[in-house]
């Protein structure tokens, strides 16, 4: 069982039944623990236990003896006596001294009877009970683990974790270094024997790296374990013996440093060997991937895209073509992609390899380059032909979808409810226009660009004639140009004459809208006419100037009548052009006329007062003038003048109360009942002056007057001129401010007749 590992003997070493803590007597010697418990001990895994135990240390070690510690602590005593009597067949040359921890309170009795320090001839070593307390008499606190109230760590698990590390370590390697000594010899003789092929299938059961990262780990742990244990030197009492680490495992690192040294030297010539192995390998299989390469793409690839030359007819059909391509990029795909894969590792080895493989390698790696690029090449000269008759088809389906709309847009009625909606059209459809206009062009760009792409496919063909197939494709990109532009040109002249229809349809709108503004006009005029002037003037010359500004009145109101008349005669000739009916001819004509019969009417009755107010203000001034002059004349032609006067007044004041009666029989008088009464008192009260007048001048041609009726004339006549004068200036203030709001009036007649003139032009 020396030889056994600890592998096969886990189980009991798990146990803990014995144990080397490491610690050491002052003889230097190794301590053996044996920890008995009050469960039953089997002496047989206890033998099996030590004999594994004691093979561990060196034989130098093992001259120096061991101090075995039984610990009878919790056991009985008949079993700490087998204990010590195996240890005489197991280790009796091996042990100095045993020292039996007994319990404080049992045994004293036994011990009697069994004195093993009687046997020690027999036994060959000293056996001495002692206390766990006293056991430090023997041995130092610094060499007993804290079971017996020393200060050694010992943790039984991880040294039995890192015992097995050891022993897998020194196993697997050991196997290892024979498996690589063997491969690496085997490839000497192969290379030394050139016609013998190599055994590449015998491979290594173990992984090196693994291996050596294992063996590492375990140096450090055991050169770290050392370390540790000469910096936590010296006894707990000075002078005691430094302690220093277990012979295991000063013995274990120049085994593990031994085997590390031999496996790297094995592995070193055995990755060479594995370089220029997969080297070699390498090199045969670029060889025969690059031809694989450059047969496939000079063979099947580059018929395939000599076969493809249709550019279609329609965007259905050139997307059919371009999804058959990426078919065909997708198969060359899998070969660039094998290609880019064997220039990498070419590079690699260009990089890294010997000089009389370079030329081998830069020449496969030429030829290897020069048909993907050239087949590459090919591909993207076939998907810019297809590309471009996609944009070319696309193009034409878009121009004739929009020489479609812009014909059915010409082809519709136009029925467009004002100017502002035939406007809005004609704006449309000169953008549609210019629209197809852009398009046209794209497509002759888009045509030519397509064509000149045909034209670099057709270099593929080398020194052999263009297929009859592109032929075809010119001649198609030709006719679908020519019948676009014929269409856009029909379209251009259909736009023309419905562009001057709608111009037409826009003056007729216009001419519509200008006559029922001359309507409104001439309404609002004749409503100016019946509210506002209704002033006769407080003398003759207000009354002239009066009927100065009525005629400019009249002139613009007859301005504005021409004017809605000859609009009114260019919308029924534009209707008749355009061979439709105007909404003006049933309503704005009669509206028109109407408003002028009844505007002439007034006019008339304002033009007849006017005047009559005019000839009444003249004869009253002249009556009145003679009464400032005192000039005397006849009585008769006095009496003749007081007449006119009188009779005038009284037709004027009479013709103020008659209303305008239209030929419709409406009836409308000038301005407010107000307005007619103010009139009335002005014309009145100069009606009253004038008969002042005539009474004074009857009473002078009667003689002097009675004392009393002189003092009543004197008194009169010193009354009278003043009672004028200050009537005058009255009159005169408010002579005044009629003027100037009939100068209003007239600014704002000849802002109108401007604006006439203006919408006529």
């Amino acid at each position: 069982m020396s030889n056994s590992e600890a592998t096969s003997i886990l189980p009991l070493l798990k146990k803990r039944l014995a144990f080397l803590s490491g610690g050491k007597d002052r003889r230097s010697g190794l301590i053996l623990t044996i920890p008995l418990c009050t469960e039953h001990t089997s002496m047989e895994e206890l033998s099996t236990t030590l004999d594994y135990l004691l093979s561990i240390p060196s034989e130098k070690c093992k001259a120096r003896g061991f101090t075995v510690i039984v610990d009878g602590r919790k056991s009985q005593w008949n079993i700490v006596k087998t204990v010590v009597l195996m240890l005489q067949n197991v280790i009796p040359a091996e042990v100095s001294l045993v020292c039996v921890v007994k319990p404080d309170e049992f045994w004293d009795k036994k011990v009697t009877h069994f004195c093993f320090w009687k046997e020690k001839d027999r036994l060959g070593f000293e056996v001495i009970l002692v206390s766990a307390n006293k056991l430090t008499r023997y041995i130092e606190p610094c060499q007993l683990t804290d079971e017996f109230a020393g200060s050694l760590d010992y943790d039984h698990m991880d040294w039995l974790n890192k015992r097995l590390v050891f022993e897998k370590f020194t196993r697997e390697s050991s196997s290892l270094l024979d498996e690589l000594a063997l491969i690496n010899d085997s490839e000497k003789i192969s290379q030394m024997d050139k016609d013998r092929p190599p055994d590449c299938d015998f491979l290594p059961s173990l992984d090196p790296e693994t291996v050596l990262q294992t063996g590492h780990e375990l140096l450090s742990e055991l050169q770290q374990r050392r370390f540790n244990g000469s910096e936590g030197g010296g006894g707990e009492q000075g002078g005691g013996l430094s302690w220093s680490p277990m012979d295991e495992e000063l013995l274990a690192q120049p085994q593990v440093l031994k085997l590390l040294d031999s496996l790297r030297e094995q592995y070193t010539r055995y990755q060479e060997i594995c370089r220029q192995r997969s080297k070699r390998c390498q090199l045969e299989e670029i060889h025969t991937k690059v031809m694989q390469v450059v047969n496939w793409l000079e063979g099947p690839g580059l018929e395939q895209l000599r076969s493809q030359w249709a550019i279609g007819d329609s965007i259905r059909a050139s997307q059919a073509l371009q999804q058959k391509h990426e078919e065909i990029e997708t198969q060359h795909s899998e070969w660039f992609a094998v290609y880019v894969e064997l220039n990498q590792q070419i590079a690699a080895l260009l990089s890294s390899g010997d000089e009389e493989e370079h030329a081998e390698l830069k020449a496969l790696q030429q030829q290897l380059s020069d048909v993907c690029y050239r087949q590459a090449s090919q591909l993207e000269n076939r998907q810019n032909v297809l590309q471009a008759a996609h944009d070319f088809h696309g193009t034409a389906q878009d121009l004739s979808q929009q020489l479609d709309g812009l014909l059915g847009m010409l082809c519709a009625d136009v029925a467009p409810a004002d100017g502002a909606a035939i406007q809005q059209t004609l704006k449309h459809l000169e953008e549609k226009l210019k629209s197809v206009e852009g398009a046209l062009q794209g497509l002759k760009e888009k045509g030519q660009g397509l064509m000149e792409q045909m034209s670099t496919q057709t270099s593929w063909c080398e020194d052999k004639e263009a297929p009859e197939e592109n032929k075809e494709n010119m001649e198609h990109i030709h006719s679908v140009m020519e019948d676009m532009a014929l269409r856009k040109q029909r379209c251009e002249d259909m736009v023309d004459v419905r562009r001057l229809k709608m111009l037409q349809m826009v003056q007729l709108f216009k001419c519509e809208e200008d006559a029922s503004q001359a309507v409104e006009w001439l309404g609002e005029l004749l409503e100016a006419l019946l509210r506002t002037h209704t002033r006769l003037g407080e003398d003759a010359q207000e009354t002239r100037a009066l009927l100065d500004k009525h005629r400019k009145f009249v002139d613009v109101a007859q301005s504005t009548y021409d004017y809605g008349r000859q609009l009114l005669q260019a919308t029924v000739v534009l209707c008749q052009s355009l061979r439709c009916t105007t909404r003006s001819s049933g309503d704005t004509l009669p509206r028109l006329n109407r408003l002028w019969k009844q505007f002439s009417l007034t006019a008339e009755e304002r033009l007849a007062r006017l005047e009559l107010a005019c000839c009444f203000h003249c004869a009253a001034e002249k009556v009145l003038q003679e009464n400032e002059d005192l000039q005397e004349e006849p009585v008769a032609v006095e009496e003749e003048v007081f007449e006119e006067v009188e009779a005038l007044g009284k037709t004027l004041l009479d013709r103020l109360t008659v209303p305008v009666i239209f030929p419709d029989g409406g009836e409308q008088y000038f301005g407010s009942p107000g307005d007619m009464a103010s009139s009335a008192d002005c014309f009145k009260e100069r009606m009253m002056l004038v008969q002042e007048r005539r009474l004074q001048l009857e009473q002078e041609g009667e003689g002097l007057p009675q004392e009393g009726e002189g003092l009543d004339q004197q008194e009169a006549e010193g009354l009278g001129p003043q009672e004028d004068r200050e009537l005058g200036l009255e009159d005169e203030e408010e002579l005044c401010d009629r003027e100037e709001e009939e100068e209003g009036t007239e600014d704002e007649l000849q802002e109108a007749e401007v604006k006439l003139v203006s919408q006529h032009c």
